[in-house]
């Protein structure tokens, strides 16, 4: 698979196949993401790559965090911008549209459309998840290398046959996720990374998610 082909081919994959990942081809795209660009080559990201019973355990405690938290608790950042528009938000929700109507859920089904995004607390069913954090005293430009990295270790996933999906929402909780995973106070947590093997048949693997066309995002001056 060269480039390309990962890049095309990868997307948020949100039901995975019941298939076991080697922790050898994990080592092997993480030792080759490493090589990720970053400015000064501070490599700002720190992860935490979790599967088997501790996954479990995590999964256990962040649903019943959710019972009695259902909006979230202590978020360390904002996920989305509060004046978030135009193409931006058309766009953001248009996925989520999308999304829903690919399995068939109505904007009127709230309690499916729950039900739905809950299962991000399973991870989709993946069975390994990758969760990442950073120095709080990082700015904008090493949270940029973050998801620099991010994006290396997505498309070097592809590679192996593998697929993910960045999962913010478990950033809703954030003092809470550095807790679970004993992070200390000088860190920020960032994200989850649900990683398994999709299920190609699965409606909410197939449905288009379009990019906007590049003369609306891009300008050439001089070419």
């Amino acid at each position: 698979m060269n480039v390309t082909e990962a890049v095309n081919s990868r997307r948020s994959v949100r039901q995975f196949l019941d298939k076991p990942v080697d922790r050898a081809t994990l080592e092997r795209v993480l030792e080759t993401a490493q090589r990720s660009p970053s400015g000064g080559n501070t490599q700002p990201w720190n992860a935490i790559i979790i599967g088997g019973d501790a996954l479990k355990d995590v999964t256990a405690k962040i649903k019943e965090k959710t019972r009695t938290a259902p909006m979230g608790e202590n978020m360390e950042y904002a996920i989305y911008p509060k004046d978030l528009d135009g193409r931006y938000e058309d766009q953001r929700r248009a996925v989520g549209r999308d999304m829903f109507e690919s399995i068939g859920l109505s904007r009127e089904d709230g309690a499916s459309r729950v039900a739905q995004m809950a299962k991000n607390w399973d991870s989709f069913g993946a069975p390994v998840q990758l969760f990442t954090y950073t120095r709080k005293y990082m700015g904008p430009p090493q949270w940029s290398d973050m998801g620099m990295w991010l994006q290396t270790v997505m498309l070097l996933l592809r590679e192996e046959g593998l697929d993910s999906c960045a999962q913010e929402i478990w950033a809703m909780y954030g003092t809470y996720m550095r807790e679970l995973l004993d992070i200390d106070d000088d860190h920020i947590f960032f994200c989850g990374m649900a990683i398994g093997y999709r299920d190609p048949d699965a409606p909410i693997n197939n449905f288009s998610v379009p990019r906007v066309p590049i003369d609306r995002a891009i300008e050439f001056r001089g070419l």
